[in-house]
């Protein structure tokens, strides 16, 4: 088996104090992909930064304090690449990938976005970018006898069972018309080729969300989005067997804003 499990941590300095540390000394996750780590590899505790029994790459972003995404894995990779060979995206925090025996598995924070700003244009950038590079990766895989996972924070909401309040947030980043159907365009076999894992397992459901505004009473009333995103080639995504969100059993016990999503896949 292997099991992969993905989460935006809002800040691992911060989700470290608030109950990141007692999760992982509990998880049965093979790899842990992390994102919006938000610190320099130094920044954090040694047992956060190397925790004993792991091997773990750090990507963090040029600009202080903002995104970062990480890679834990029990074995060691056999190769790492941070960036996906960007001019301007690689030194942004936003991906880092490994090898693993007969997988690549990637951890990817996409921008966020905000609608009428510089950040959706950014957005829209990386979108048009990371594409063609998700094409060529499955390509360059499948010549080598590999299947490719690339978890994170896709920051879109791809159908309308993906958000509680879909209705309210059709003008929103995130549930933009164009970032939907580029996410079909990711799922589609004819263009990028990739499934989503976790609504394959899950075809006719509201969710799993695994992100929650701390606004409100949103996590009590479970008015979430699903943007959290395990996102295979089909001969790993066929070979998945079970995927669920980790969700806090209430919101004080919450150490992140998003819930971690496992999958256990049979190799």
């Amino acid at each position: 088996m292997l099991t992969v499990t993905s989460v935006n941590v809002n800040g691992l300095r911060a989700a470290t104090k608030k109950g990141f540390v007692e999760w992982l000394a509990g998880t049965a996750a093979d790899v842990l992909c992390l994102q919006e780590v938000r610190a320099e590899p130094e920044q954090l505790p040694e047992h956060v930064r190397t925790p004993d029994g792991w091997h773990v790459v750090h990507a963090p972003a040029a600009a202080k304090g903002r995104a970062g995404v990480s890679l834990y894995t029990r074995r060691e990779p056999d190769r790492i690449q941070v960036g996906f060979g960007s001019s301007e995206f690689d030194g942004s925090g936003r991906y880092v990938e490994a090898d693993l025996p007969g997988v690549t598995v990637a951890s990817l924070y996409l921008p966020s976005g905000e609608v009428g700003t510089e950040r959706q244009d950014e957005k829209v950038r990386f979108m048009g970018e990371f594409l063609a590079y998700l094409k060529d990766l499955r390509e360059r895989a499948a010549a080598d006898g590999r299947e490719v996972l690339v978890c994170g924070d896709w920051n879109i909401a791809h159908e309308k069972a993906d958000l509680k309040n879909w209705r309210g947030n059709q003008k929103d980043s995130g549930f933009l018309p164009e970032e939907r159907e580029w996410l079909s365009r990711v799922f589609d076999p004819a263009a990028g080729g990739y499934v989503d894992v976790v609504r394959s397992l899950h075809p006719d459901v509201d969710g799993p969300y695994s992100w929650w505004s701390y606004r409100g009473r949103a996590f009590d009333n479970d008015t979430g989005w699903r943007i959290d995103y395990h996102v295979a080639t089909p001969g790993l995504a066929a070979k998945a067997l079970k995927g669920y969100v980790e969700r806090a059993a209430t919101h004080a016990e919450r150490w992140s804003d998003h819930a971690p999503v496992t999958v256990v896949y049979d190799r």
